[in-house]
Order: structure tokens, then sequence, then C-alpha cells
């Protein structure tokens, strides 16, 4: 339910908008308060009435009309706003906000409020898959906008592909998971690792691995979400960096072990899910060394171990670390969790295409100091983080 939530609905031009009346309905049985906002173009496909009867509020859809009452109008519904959702959203309303352009009222507020922002797209499929619009889309998802994907089929210009407005269900259900989000992790201090390691050998050739930092990039993000001070130490990746997390990014093992330790006093959790390098060379080659008719031979020295160290210094803090196996997976996850001193180990096989590095999906075994194991089905890393979170305690 969403008693006493405020949600502003942003509807604009499109032949969508007549969806957008059963959003206002979902979001009424869901006992949410509805300030509906227009734009001209929006007002020839349905009237500002019946968005006002929906809703039992005014519809705004001018800046110019005389108030009703004194405030001014598009501060006090950004203020108002526990989320802004717009929907339909065009490619006009995108791309005003990713470059700054506040003509009218919709954009006008949506510039000045201070709530989520999330979008769902409506449009001709040339439009949507314009490099422009997409452009548009990805700056203000690195912003921290949020996008609910459209759906594909034919649309009414007859076009087919991707650009349908998405399920009026499916938009209220995100607004809703978004205001009820468990804020359960507030006041906590969680330090994240995440991504590979690389270790210089010269100045072209370096050691590293597969591992992409999408896990350790989800839980960051999700810990954020749920009220968490995180602070994010990740090794090379091409990852966009979570919203409102403090991101340290470091090269070495060496480097990621001094930000560690930096950090992890002041730490509630540590959950390290990077896969930072166990050895380096002995010695760098500060020139290109030169291939010759001689078998190459490089001396590698152990790395500092982070999640040991960290496991024979903590205090009160929570300590979760990872185990990436291709072979005896139960049996070295056991291993690692009694010799490091760990609260939880997330245990998964890296042998399997659908759950391997690099896979946006992951399939686990959670492993926890009292004895407790926990089997899990192939999933989201995005619901996974949020599993691995709950199991914390």
């Amino acid at each position: 339910m969403l008693d006493g939530k405020n949600v502003v609905l942003g509807v604009t031009g499109g032949i969508a908008v007549y969806k957008a009346c059963d959003i206002v309905s979902r979001l009424r049985k869901l006992k949410a308060n509805v300030d509906v906002i227009m734009t001209n173009s929006a007002t020839k496909f349905v009237s500002p009435l019946t968005f006002s009867s929906m809703s039992q509020n005014p519809v705004t859809d001018s800046m110019f009309k005389e108030p009703q009452q004194w405030d001014i109008e598009h501060i006090s519904l950004a203020q108002k706003a526990d989320v802004f959702l717009v929907a339909p959203a065009t490619a006009n309303i995108i791309g005003k906000i990713a470059n700054g352009i506040a003509d009218d009222m919709l954009s006008t507020t949506i510039m000045a409020t201070k709530a989520k922002v999330i979008f769902a797209p409506a449009m001709n499929t040339g439009m949507y898959l314009n490099p422009i619009f997409q452009e548009n889309m990805e700056k203000l998802k690195k912003l921290g906008y949020e996008f609910i994907s459209p759906g594909e089929g034919r649309l009414a210009c007859g076009d087919v592909g991707p650009g349908k407005l998405a399920d009026p269900q499916k938009i209220v259900q995100y607004v809703n998971n978004y205001l009820n989000f468990n804020k359960d992790l507030v006041g906590k201090k969680i330090l994240v690792t995440a991504g590979p390691t690389i270790e210089s050998i010269d100045p072209v050739r370096y050691l590293t691995n597969h591992s992409s930092g999408k896990m350790g990039y989800k839980i960051a993000a999700m810990a954020e979400k749920r009220g968490a001070d995180v602070v994010l130490i990740s090794g090379p990746t091409h990852l966009d960096k979570p919203k409102n997390v403090k991101v340290i990014d470091v090269i070495s093992t060496k480097d990621m072990y001094e930000q560690v330790l930096k950090y992890f006093d002041e730490s509630d959790i540590l959950i390290k899910s990077a896969a930072p390098s166990d050895y380096r060379p002995v010695r760098y080659s500060d020139s290109k060394l030169k291939k010759s008719n001689e078998d190459l031979e490089i001396k590698f020295v152990r790395n500092p171990d982070i999640l040991k160290k960290c496991g024979e210094i903590k205090k009160e803090q929570k300590i979760i670390g990872f185990a990436a196996e291709s072979n005896d997976l139960e049996k070295y996850a056991l291993e690692k969790l009694k010799k490091k001193n760990l609260d939880m180990i997330v245990a998964n096989d890296i042998s399997k295409k659908e759950s391997g590095f690099k896979s946006d999906n992951n399939k686990v075994i959670l492993f926890k100091n009292n004895g407790s194991k926990v089997e899990y089905p192939l999933m989201r890393k995005e619901d996974l983080a949020n599993i691995i979170l709950d199991n914390i305690n």
C-alpha cells in the first residue's frame, strides 16, 4: 500500500496517454495521493478533467494560469513528491531534462524536485533506437534518473519493435517497490570490494582475471538503497558508479589492501566480492620485455591476503567473503570460511556459463559460521545482492 505517499505524475503527449488514466486509478487504489502535470500536447489526447476526476486533485497543465492557491506551484509540487513518475515519457521530455531545458510546467517541476524521477518511455521504435535518444537516456541514468523499459510489439504507427509504454500494472509495481523499499540498513557503514586487480609486468603486459565487478557493484547499490553508508573499493571495471556511494578506484592488490585497511576499522560490515590477484611479479620492468628465442620465465611473489588480515584484526565487524571455484565448491568454501575467520561466505561455481564471470546472473550457496547452508537458484545479481544483505546478522 501507498498510504500517505505523494506521487506526482507527469503526462506527455502521445497515443499512450490513455494508459496513464489506468496508472492513476491503480495508484489511487493503493491509497496514494496523485497530482498530475500534463503537457499541452497531452491535453490534446485526454482532457485534464479526466485526470482531475480520477486523481481527485486539480490538474496542472500551464505555467500561466491564475493560481488556485498562493504558492509557487512547480516548487510546491516538486517539494511534495515522494516520487516523480513520467508516463508516458516522450523523447522530447527526456531530451529536455538531459540537456537542462525547463520551458513548461512539467520540465520545470522535474528540474526543481529532489525526489526520485522515474521515466516510462513511449515512442516510435525508430525514435527509441535513435542514438541521440539513447545517449540522452544513458546520460540521465548516470545522473540517477530511473527508466522502466518499454515493451515490444506493434505500435500505433504500425512499426514493430521496442517503444510501447510498459504495462500500467508493471509501472505501478515499480513505483510501489521504490516507495516501500526496506530501509533496514540506516546507520550501518558497509565496505564493499569489487572487480579484479592488475599486477603489471612491464609497461605493456599485466596479470589479471575475468572478474567483471558486477556482483560487488550490485551489492553496493542495494546497500545504499537500503539506507547504508557505503564505501566501494573497486578494481578496474567498465561499470557505472553506483549513485550516492563513495567509490575508491584501485589498480593492484596492494592498493586494494591498503584502502580496505584504511576503512575497515570504522566499518560495521565488510563484503569482499573482489577477485584480487594472489600473486605479483617479483620485479617490474620499466621497459617492454622484448621477445627472444628463449622461453620467458617470470618469478611471482604472494600478494597480501586482504580477507585473512581483516579476519585477524576484526572486532565487532561482520565479514562476508566469496569463494569462486571451478571444483570441490563446498570443500574449498568451508575451508576459507574457517581459515579466514568469516561470518559468511558466498560460494559459486565459475565453470557454469550461466552464472560465471561477467554474467548478469548468479547461482550460489551461502555458508555461515554457525553451520547453516542455503542453496539458491539462478537469479539476477541484483536480487542476490539483497539476499546476501538479508542474511547478514
